[in-house]
């Protein structure tokens, strides 16, 4: 069996490729489920003047994906995902047929792709273009060497700037964010404490991304007053994955000159009516307190340099990369669910082909 372009040569005949996709099949009602997505199939087209046609080898998994579910959610990032395409996301790819000046067949990609096994687009949305020789797995190209290092560098270093001594703070801790943002922390000589969900992950925290100690945000006594007994000495850097009472949680407990990153806003993704904010938000002014949001792909000139950053990290062993992975396109609906329901431990990924 031959592979021309994006056509199969068997026994003699030439076929089109199969290409399989996600699609979403309804609008999540709060917290997505199976039956919220189903895989369907099609024939590849080939790619038009202008285009590119990639393989799709690893899929990312991203809370923030859920927001564009909704509908008439569109905004100037991405429209609202309409019913029966298939489903946004991130992508770790492979050019195998081009037809644009600026891509060759063999340039591997992270990209802005659907849940898909084949991707043909115009290669005029969020393409960043990586290294011939890739150093490390592909799936850290989309998770700690990614937009989700990308995520963790960016809100750490610019927004949140801990310092040796202080406290820093970090929601959804063991999630593909927050599990590198405190790691970060870390190596720039922070008190790091996370919160997670149930004893157990908060335990893995501790043990296996070195959180000097967690916060289990379901104890019986309250989210607040746990920040307070693990983190006496008050919290100088929060960074922000969830909003909601967590946010309000933290920001009783902030420290004079407090910095906060707003990297996410998990608890807001799934809810259908706007949601309470924080009642405490005097605190920002009465504490002096910074706080700032952040979009990773607005930057992508400075991804290079910050993957090889994160690169040097890794090889020194003071970064460490988790991952939560299934195999398979029919599997990316499922670990998408996996991940609001608490599954997931570290970065979400789906492989589908490894070459």
């Amino acid at each position: 069996m031959l592979t021309f372009g994006l056509f199969t040569a068997r026994r003699g005949h030439v076929v089109a490729i199969r290409n399989r996709h996600i699609v979403l099949a309804k609008r999540p009602d709060n917290y997505p489920q199976y039956d919220d997505f189903e895989l369907t199939e099609s024939e590849l087209k080939s790619p038009s003047d202008g285009e590119i046609s990639c393989k799709n080898l690893y899929l990312s998994l991203d809370a923030g994906f859920r927001n564009w579910m909704n509908e008439s959610s569109g905004d100037n990032v991405l429209p609202a995902m309409p019913l029966g395409e298939p489903v946004m996301g991130l992508a770790l790819s492979r050019v195998i047929e081009s037809k644009h000046p600026d891509y060759l067949a063999g340039d591997m990609l992270m990209a802005r792709f659907a849940w898909e096994e084949y991707t043909v687009c115009a290669a005029d949305d969020f393409i960043i273009k990586l290294p011939a020789e890739l150093d490390f797995p592909y799936s850290y190209y989309l998770g700690i060497l990614g937009d989700t290092g990308m995520s963790a560098y960016f809100g750490m270093t610019d927004i949140g700037k801990p310092k040796q001594g202080e406290t820093v703070l970090v929601s959804a801790a063991g999630g593909a964010v927050g599990s590198v943002a405190g790691q970060i922390a870390k190596i720039y000589g922070a008190r790091t404490v996370g919160i997670s969900s149930g004893a157990d992950k908060c335990q893995r925290l501790v043990d296996e991304l070195r959180y000097d100690a967690a916060v289990d945000r379901t104890a019986p006594h309250g989210i607040e007053e746990e920040i307070r007994v693990v983190c006496p000495k008050g919290v100088d850097v929060y960074f922000d994955n969830v909003g909601g009472d967590t946010l309000q949680a933290a920001i009783a407990n902030l420290n004079v000159g407090a910095r906060i990153p707003l990297c996410g806003s998990i608890t807001t993704y799934n809810a259908e009516d706007p949601l309470p904010g924080p009642n405490n938000m005097f605190e920002l002014v009465t504490k002096e307190v910074t706080m700032q949001g952040f979009m990773t792909h607005t930057q992508p000139e400075r991804y290079q340099a910050v993957r090889e950053q994160l690169q040097a990290w890794i090889a020194a062993g003071q970064l460490k990369n988790i991952e939560y992975c299934l195999e398979g396109i029919e599997n990316a609906g499922v670990a998408f669910c996996d991940l609001f329901a608490g599954r997931n431990f570290g970065k979400t990924v789906v492989k589908l082909s490894d070459q």
